[in-house]
């Protein structure tokens, strides 16, 4: 009976974690880094952008379309001179769109970009499940996935058309196997396959995110750890343990020129650099959202303040619940190694954070997705902690204990699931740049004719752009099916040599069909008072700004009123 309630358990845990992945999933439109995506994976490149034209938002089903005949080869070579990406994520989601019979812009593409990510976000918490089952008991493991299932950050970049859900399975994985093989290494005796393993997945992991190395890295310094603790007497075992971890490396020559090849390219100047101890707790921030995620983004004070105190207390108190955990962990000699292992590396992934962030001056902890290279090992612990006899013990005996646990858990998985509501209904972890809330603003007139111009000076630049035309065209598509005429129109014009520029090209355009006209000037670096008063829109239109409609959202956005 107890073993049929625990797998029944690890099922329910998995439905759960399913559902919140696929709940919505279309939902939200696009944002920058995932157009990247789309664009790549779909066989297109920049080249494939309409620039210095104006077309209407329509015409996006062009560019967005399959392209069958492109190769995983000529995605990586795309990758290599138009990105800062390894590619076999991208491979692997162009085949996926390719099984998938991929058609128009029309057919749900969304939904189909997004959903194997959310699927490797659900072989996560299977994953995880192992994890802990490996590293502590079958208890530990169940805990863990059921936490990985509701959290609202592990939701957060399962609907997200990027690279960071198939890096967490994998890490957690080759976790599962470092612990196997600490585990051998105590017994001095290696298996084969459990070596090999652990090496498929990390050179595998090389090739789908640069951040991976982060983890791997990790992992060599928490073997060299036990090693030298273990005191290891055989030079064959030192040798063994020493040499198989340099294979990850060996396979990734192959792409080793094109990674040096990335490192300073301009795709990565959004980066800014570390303001004090702001990282600090940015840091502590990113472990907060890994359980609890509330509607504090864009909201007015009086909603952000209270929810951002609740969140707050209720991660003092997870805190120290979870502290209680893994002393008790760290204290049982069945348990030790484990919480040793995990411990080290999140430390050592998070000293090779703080060195990116205060040595090379690039604050990463701005942007708490990155923080899924840890990930799976906090959820381990967490999952352990809660489960462990010690934990939340307050001297009133056994059946006191117990039910303190009980209590912990059900908060815990009741404030995961609550949060995960607000994740999929996009009132938590909103997209940057948050490409709906400026559709919505563009359209916030839909009996006056829209024209969007945006300022490019790079490939970031025109994926941004894209963006917002994509959430427009979402919003108002019906218009397009009208008249032409009534369809948003929208542009590129390139900036490198000043908003000048951008000015003249808007001046040269012919006569719009139809006036009254709305038009969103998109001016990335642009301050708001060095927006002209007045714009010429062809020779036959004057621009007039509207000061009421100045947005500012990581960029601004202008509106101009074309008589």
């Amino acid at each position: 009976m107890k073993f049929s309630r625990h797998y029944l358990g690890l099922a329910l845990a998995i439905v759960v974690g399913t559902t919140l992945r696929f709940w919505n999933l279309d939902f939200k439109p696009l944002w920058l880094d995932e157009v990247i995506t789309a664009l790549f994976t779909l066989g297109r490149s920049y080249h494939d952008v309409i620039l210095d034209v104006v077309f209407p938002v329509n015409r996006l089903e062009q560019i967005f379309t399959f392209n069958p005949a492109t190769s995983c080869g000529e995605i990586a070579r795309t990758l290599a001179t138009q990105s800062t990406h390894p590619p076999l994520f991208f491979c692997l989601i162009h085949a996926w769109l390719k099984a998938s019979l991929f058609g128009s812009v029309k057919h749900g593409w969304v939904w189909i970009l997004r959903s194997l990510p959310a699927l490797f976000g659900v072989g996560a918490i299977a994953a995880v499940y192992w994890l802990n089952r490996v590293a502590f008991s079958p208890k530990a493991g169940l805990m863990a996935a059921a936490l990985m299932a509701v959290s609202p950050f592990g939701v957060y970049i399962s609907q997200e058309a990027r690279h960071y859900t198939l890096p967490v399975l994998l890490i957690t994985l080759s976790l599962s196997a470092l612990i196997q093989i600490q585990q051998d290494l105590q017994r001095q005796k290696l298996r084969s396959l459990v070596c090999l393993s652990w090496v498929a997945f990390n050179t595998i992991g090389l090739y789908v995110h640069y951040f991976f190395i982060i983890a791997l890295l990790a992992q060599l310094a928490t073997i060299l750890v036990f090693i030298y603790n273990a005191k290891i007497k055989s030079l064959r075992f030192r040798l063994l343990a020493f040499g198989f971890w340099l294979l990850p490396f060996i396979f990734f020559i192959p792409w080793l020129p094109v990674l040096l090849g990335h490192f300073g390219r301009p795709e990565t100047s959004w980066v800014p650099p570390p303001e004090n101890i702001a990282p600090l707790y940015q840091t502590l921030a990113a472990w907060l959202l890994m359980v609890i995620a509330l509607p504090v983004e864009n909201q007015p004070l009086w909603i952000a303040i209270p929810l951002s105190l609740l969140m707050l207390v209720f991660g003092s108190w997870l805190g120290w619940y979870a502290f209680q955990g893994v002393r008790q962990l760290w204290r049982n000699s069945a348990t030790h190694l484990a919480t040793l292992t995990l411990g080290i590396f999140i430390l050592f992934v998070l000293l090779q954070f703080f060195a990116i962030v205060y040595l090379l001056g690039k604050d990463i902890t701005i942007a708490p997705r990155y923080n899924f290279v840890y990930y799976p090992a906090i959820c381990a612990l967490l999952g352990a902690s809660l489960v462990s006899k010690g934990a939340g013990e307050r001297g009133s005996g056994k059946r006191s204990a117990i039910t303190d646990r009980q209590f912990a858990i059900v908060t815990v998985l009741l404030v995961g699931i609550i949060s995960c509501v607000f994740v999929v209904h996009d009132w938590a972890f909103q997209k940057p740049y948050n490409p709906q809330r400026v559709a919505q603003d563009m359209l916030s007139e839909p009996a006056s004719p829209l024209m969007v111009v945006m300022g490019y000076d790079d490939s970031q630049d025109m994926a941004l752009g894209l963006s917002f035309a994509l959430a427009i065209h979402k919003f108002d598509s019906d218009k397009c099916k009208i008249t032409a005429e009534a369809c948003p129109k929208f542009a590129f014009f390139n900036r490198s040599s000043g908003y000048d520029s951008v000015w003249q090209n808007l001046s040269q355009l012919p006569t719009p069909s139809t006036l009254p006209l709305s038009l969103w000037v998109v001016a990335p670096g642009l301050r708001r008072r060095d927006y002209p008063p007045q714009l010429a829109l062809s020779s036959q239109a004057t621009c007039t700004i509207d000061p009421d409609e100045y947005h500012r959202i990581g960029i601004p956005y202008q509106l101009y009123r074309c008589q």
